[in-house]
């Protein structure tokens, strides 16, 4: 194998040796007609290779990587020739008696042709190896995939130059796009063949086998009308990946993309104030509970972008936190990643953690959030939901946190169940703690997180995986989803504009029907509904139809941010509530459930303690988006 010192060395003697080629070429094809000078030729010779040599040094065109030239490339390279070959005219033909205009423009067009070619026909050459070898390690190549490209632009551009260069088992039939200019023209040969619209009938003319949809820039909108357009074949429908996955590694450009329900339920990100956040992150010390959970390990991940000087992860199962911690390690930056496993039932633990490393700010998205096992389990519910949050929240307070955020849920509005009842309660722990001039307490509402452990989604495909059916407790039910990044900057945003005594709500949009979700993934894993059925087995324990983000008396249209509105919430006084909460000891498990839906919901005698806030209250305001 040669270094890259000697490939340069061999590139330097072959340039040479082709200027002196087309020297020679030219001299025989003007010998005839003009007389020359040996001494002439000579020196003719010399300027062009010595200002060749110069040029080319000049635009490192020896430090190239050939395999991979580009037009752009060549064409730079042809311009050092063109410069080059310009000064040695300058100097041959006034001086060098015998050397014509003829000559040396005969002589450059030679060159302009040879060595810029030469890259050109060994880049050829090496894909040709490639292919070969591939060949050869992997057997003949299986028959060529029947392809239909969506999408004529730059992103289908790229996508098919790549597919061309390395895809040795696709065969490109066509491309559909809807401008009208490209109608029957061709890239990269390969043929316009119609719109989207004409889709189903493309695919049965010419027996498309597989639909990739190009171009990166599309909406979920218009994702999701070339999806059903597309459902109607029998098509598999796929996509390229986004530029940014391409740059990140996880796909190659000529790799296609499944297309998830989450690329079709996407909706525009809230702004965030990035500035705001990294004043309050960088370079403090922050915990996260629940560090190895859905949310827990974004939230990290969100956090660590801002470079605080530690991050401490805190949660009770040991492989996820585990996981966590090693992936924020493998990304190489200057925050120290402490792991930390402890449950949030435990307040000696909890206090003694907080004296150690005096964290700025905690985040707090440990909880039991599976609303059929709590209403089986209300007992564990209280103590975790409820009693670990008090913990957590006052060992925070004890410690002198900046600020505390809660992740709490959509389902806390209104619970008619365990786990809705003790996010609730829990709540009004976290903003009953808040006091002027003490630690920040707030909680950040939002409705189901595609993806998310223990979400619709994993287990929709689950179900599909074992060939169905795919079950849905009620066909009428709708829930609110947003991303689980969208989910972790809010509550990075929340802790930022934090007054104290907030609870944050997102502004969902509008909610989406279980049943049409379930419709949209057999469509895409490239099933029909007679091969997996979906089948409706009946509400479960404390489930509701829809879910609210706000009580009817909660909602406001006071604005304080893009998108961030303050509304008003009763809560209970602090001592009512933790004077509920240890009233829970004496009940069994179906007694606590009637309790703790009664207490959240306000259905209890009004004491006199009771509190009811309003949008001017600063430390008892709800935030929505």
């Amino acid at each position: 194998m040669l270094n890259r010192k000697m490939k340069r060395l061999i590139l330097v003697g072959f340039d040479t040796f082709a200027i002196l080629m087309s020297s020679i070429l030219s001299y025989i094809f003007l010998e005839p007609y003009v007389i020359f000078e040996e001494r002439d030729f000579w020196l003719a010779l010399i300027f062009s290779i010595m200002f060749y040599l110069f040029f080319a040094m000049y635009f490192h065109l020896f430090f190239k990587i050939n395999r991979y030239t580009s037009i752009k490339e060549s064409i730079v390279h042809m311009g050092a020739i063109t410069i080059a070959f310009i000064l040695a005219s300058f100097l041959s033909v006034p001086f060098v008696t015998s050397i014509s205009i003829r000559f040396m423009l005969l002589t450059y067009l030679f060159s302009v042709t040879i060595i810029p070619g030469s890259r050109i026909i060994w880049r050829i050459y090496h894909e040709h190896q490639q292919k070969i070898r591939e060949i050869a390690i992997n057997g003949e190549a299986k028959q060529k995939l029947r392809t239909l490209v969506v999408g004529g632009g730059q992103g289908g551009s790229l996508f098919i130059k790549s597919l061309q260069r390395q895809g040795y088992e696709i065969e490109l039939i066509g491309i559909v796009d809807d401008d009208p200019v490209k109608q029957h023209m061709t890239l990269y040969g390969v043929p316009v063949i119609g719109r989207i619209e004409n889709i189903p009938e493309l695919v049965k003319l010419h027996a498309i086998e597989q639909i990739t949809v190009a171009i990166p820039s599309l909406s979920p909108q218009e994702l999701n009308r070339i999806v059903e357009i597309c459902a109607e074949t029998d098509a598999t429908v796929n996509q390229m990946p986004s530029v940014e996955d391409v740059v990140l590694g996880k796909y190659k450009i000529n790799k296609f993309k499944e297309i998830e329900v989450t690329d079709l339920l996407g909706r525009e990100e809230v702004e965030l104030n990035m500035e705001l956040i990294a004043e309050q992150l960088s370079g403090q010390t922050v915990l996260v509970s629940g560090a190895g959970g859905s949310i827990g390990s974004e939230i990290c991940r969100q956090i660590i972008r801002f470079s605080p000087q530690r991050i401490l992860l805190l949660g009770h199962g040991e492989n996820s936190i585990y996981l966590i911690n090693k992936e924020l390690n493998n990304m190489h930056t200057d925050t120290e990643v402490v792991p930390i496993i402890a449950d949030i039932q435990d307040k000696e633990r909890l206090l003694k953690i907080m004296n150690e490393y005096k964290p700025d700010r905690v985040y707090h998205a440990a909880a039991h959030k599976h609303v059929p096992l709590m209403e089986y389990n209300p007992t564990e519910a209280v103590k975790n939901n409820i009693y670990g949050t008090k913990n957590i929240a006052e060992a925070a307070k004890t410690a002198n946190v900046q600020s505390f955020v809660m992740i709490s849920t959509d389902k806390a509005v209104n619970p008619p169940n365990v786990m809705g009842s003790t996010k609730r309660i829990a709540e009004m722990i976290v903003t009953g703690l808040n006091e002027k001039g003490k630690t920040n307490f707030v909680a950040v509402r939002f409705g189901n997180v595609l993806g998310s452990r223990g979400s619709v989604i994993p287990l929709f495909k689950e179900q599909m995986k074992n060939g169905g059916p795919i079950t849905i407790t009620d066909f009428r039910m709708t829930r609110y989803f947003m991303t689980i990044p969208e989910a972790s900057k809010l509550v990075l945003q929340a802790g930022a504009l934090a007054d104290g005594g907030e609870i944050f709500v997102l502004d969902m949009g509008e909610p989406v029907r279980i049943l049409d979700l379930a419709r949209k993934m057999i469509k895409l894993s490239g099933y029909t509904e007679k091969e997996i059925q979906i089948v409706e087995t009946g509400i479960r324990p404390g489930e509701k139809l829809y879910e609210e983000l706000l009580a009817s008396s909660e909602h406001t249209d006071h604005k304080v941010y893009d998108k961030i509105f303050v509304g008003k919430v009763n809560n209970e006084s602090l001592n009512e509530v933790l004077k509920f909460v240890r009233s829970l000891e004496q009940y069994n498990d179906e007694e606590i459930k009637t309790k703790l839906v009664d207490f959240a919901n306000g259905n209890h005698p009004v004491n006199e303690n009771k509190v009811t806030t309003n949008v001017k209250d600063v430390n008892k305001k709800v935030v929505f988006a």
